[in-house]
């Protein structure tokens, strides 16, 4: 192939790149000038809770499947075979979990955040440690995600770097700043579409290429790239099917579970039977594009072999590999290149437009409307997409200094990562462990932050220290926000004897970085938990506790159980068609019950009387036929 020559777009790849932009910034007009125009909260950050559940499933598909994941699965497989696949069995616990446990809790607790959640279960300053760690999670990870696909774009193909930023972080800022979740919702709908047809298009003439489906198949296992079932159980090994399928279910419950840009979209559902339906939509979903990655790789390998683009200098790392493929193969065909450029940039829009619209919410419900209750609707609404617009400035912001980081922007990837786990874990001390206080939390998130730090950066360091032997970019990285992929495709395994001590937990496979934080949170939490006081039943909000442990000490006598708080039921279901009753707790310990037609008119008269200073919890309850007591 000769020396490094860039291969350049032609008129029609422009234009179809151009009606992706297009057609993503007129849903957006779309939805801001029609129905309810985003004039309330309600609407702008729930999408008036009344999305069904294919668009919702799709949305939870897109943003997890990002640029990152796009770029790096295929070059994931290309390398070291397609032991990779073993993922997808982590996605059957890592969806069935969050559709039957925190979907449930989230939903007839009636949240907009699920930071909110924390603050019902334990306080408000566990809600906003949680809220601040997620801000500084989706922060750092923005510019990342918008930088990345333009720069490997810029390396391959010459398309202006700069360009591509700003067409990608205005339009995205614009459609979630005008149209809401809803916009955001159905962008993600269409940009799947696109992502699906980019792949199969790559696939379909790639493999004809190669001379078919069967000579793809018959070069990857004669190129040993077909991996067996490995059943080693050692956690320092890269890629086994136990890390994989184990690790990858915790780091399915850190995005499925927890993580607000996902629990956003389950809230917005009509009803909490849709919620579920969702995720086991999401899925059959979930597999294909599994599949399809592995395939583009095995194609990729069918067409060079072990002499790789890397290998030969023609691109610089591995991630700039997959473009450089796409380019490669549809050099004669104009427009399939563009095709696929938009898939590329539809999982960047994707990602970006959740983290915009989940940023907004959580700074708004969390941060703002605690303290300033008596806010007008009309204000908050506005300041809403003031705070949609801004985060979409900061996200452009980010994209320059992750420019500027250089080797640093490695670094970046491996902070976000190591978010994840511990917000699980304190999700996990709440829900499941019902003696768990307030305080036990709070430490328990430092100390699950605190280790993940030290592992994360540890083991970045000693990689550092070795990049003489291995080349920077193969460093071991911490799992990132959408997919394993990115973090995948920068890992290299080594053939160094086996280390021990600190070095050994600084090897750690990058699958277990998830299990192994939440877990660091969950035992610090309980044990400060039982050395402060543990909570009793009477203390805990009905309905914030799961009851996984009723159901496994069941042969427990009821006084025992009683006394590790296993009684607790899950709230009632609250469909939007039922009559919809909330309770209050006054400071006296009397309650207070009312019975309403629709949940605003009851929240209105609720937050009348929090601002009496008559009220101090609210709880959703169904199904109690009572009249208005007075306090």
């Amino acid at each position: 192939m000769g020396d490094v020559v860039l291969m350049h777009f032609t008129t029609v790849d422009y234009i179809i790149f151009g009606l992706l932009l297009a057609a993503s910034t007129g849903i957006g007009l779309f939805y801001a000038l029609s129905g309810g125009r985003q004039r309330t909260t309600q609407e702008f950050l729930m999408a008036d809770r009344s999305m069904s559940c294919l668009p919702v499933s799709l949305s939870l598909l897109a943003t997890f499947q990002s640029a990152v994941a796009i770029l790096g699965a295929p070059s994931e497989v290309y390398t070291f075979g397609t032991q990779y696949w073993f993922l997808g069995c982590s996605y059957f616990l890592g969806l069935l979990i969050p559709a039957h446990v925190f979907i449930p809790v989230f939903y007839r607790l009636r949240l907009s955040s699920a930071y909110e959640y924390l603050e019902l279960r334990f306080n408000k300053t566990v809600r906003v440690c949680g809220t601040i760690t997620f801000i500084f999670q989706m922060v750092i990870y923005m510019g990342v995600v918008l930088y990345a696909p333009a720069l490997a774009l810029n390396a391959v193909t010459g398309f202006d770097l700069w360009g591509a930023v700003l067409a990608m972080g205005l339009v995205c800022t614009m459609y979630t700043a005008l149209g809401g979740l809803k916009a955001v919702i159905w962008t993600d709908v269409f940009q799947t579409v696109v992502m699906f047809a980019g792949q199969l298009a790559v696939i379909v003439v790639g493999a004809s290429q190669a001379g078919g489906i069967s000579q793809v198949w018959k070069k990857a296992l004669n190129g040993s790239r077909i991996a067996g079932l490995d059943l080693n159980p050692d956690p320092l090994e890269r890629h086994t099917f136990w890390t994989l399928s184990v690790g990858g279910v915790f780091l399915m419950l850190a995005l499925y579970g927890v993580n607000q840009a996902q629990v956003q979209r389950y809230l917005s559902s009509r009803t909490e039977k849709e919620a579920v339906m969702s995720c086991y939509v999401v899925f059959p979903c979930q597999q294909i594009v599994l599949c399809l990655g592995c395939l583009m790789g095995l194609v990729m390998f069918a067409r060079y072999g072990e002499d790789s683009p890397l290998d030969k200098g023609y691109v610089k790392t591995n991630d700039q590999m997959v473009l450089y493929f796409v380019m490669d193969v549809f050099k004669d065909l104009p427009g399939l290149s563009g095709l696929f450029v938009a898939c590329l940039f539809s999982g960047a829009l994707s990602t970006i437009s959740s983290a915009f619209n989940s940023l907004a919410t959580v700074t708004m419900e969390d941060l703002i409307k605690p303290y300033f209750p008596a806010m007008a609707e009309s204000r908050a609404t506005l300041l809403s997409k003031g705070l949609a617009l801004a985060y979409g400035l900061v996200c452009l912001g980010m994209a320059y200094i992750a420019s500027r980081m250089g080797s640093v922007l490695q670094a970046a990837f491996s902070i976000f990562g190591m978010i994840g786990g511990p917000l699980l874990g304190l999700f996990c001390l709440g829900m499941f462990f019902p003696w768990a206080n307030s305080i036990g939390a709070v430490v328990g998130l430092i100390a699950g932050l605190a280790m993940a730090f030290w592992v994360g950066i540890g083991s970045f360091m000693m990689r550092m220290s070795n990049s003489a032997t291995v080349p920077l970019l193969n460093t071991t990285m911490a799992p990132v926000f959408e997919s394993t992929t990115l973090a995948s495709l920068l890992t290299a395994p080594t053939s160094k004897p086996r280390p021990a001590g600190v070095e050994a937990l600084y090897s750690l496979s990058y699958m277990w970085y998830s299990a192994h934080n939440s877990t660091t949170v969950v035992i610090v939490g309980l044990l400060v938990s039982f050395i402060t006081g543990p909570m009793k039943e009477s203390e805990l909000t009905p309905g914030t506790v799961f009851p996984v442990l009723s159901t496994l000490l069941f042969f427990l006598p009821e006084r025992y159980r009683e006394k590790l708080c296993c009684r607790m039921p899950l709230a009632p279901k609250l469909e939007e068609t039922s009559p919809c009753c909330k309770q209050t707790e006054a400071p006296n310990g009397t309650t207070a019950l009312f019975k309403e037609d629709t949940v605003d008119d009851l929240e209105s008269k609720i937050d009348a009387l929090e601002e009496d200073g008559k009220c101090s919890r609210l709880v959703p309850v169904v199904g109690l036929d009572v009249q208005e007591t007075s306090l």
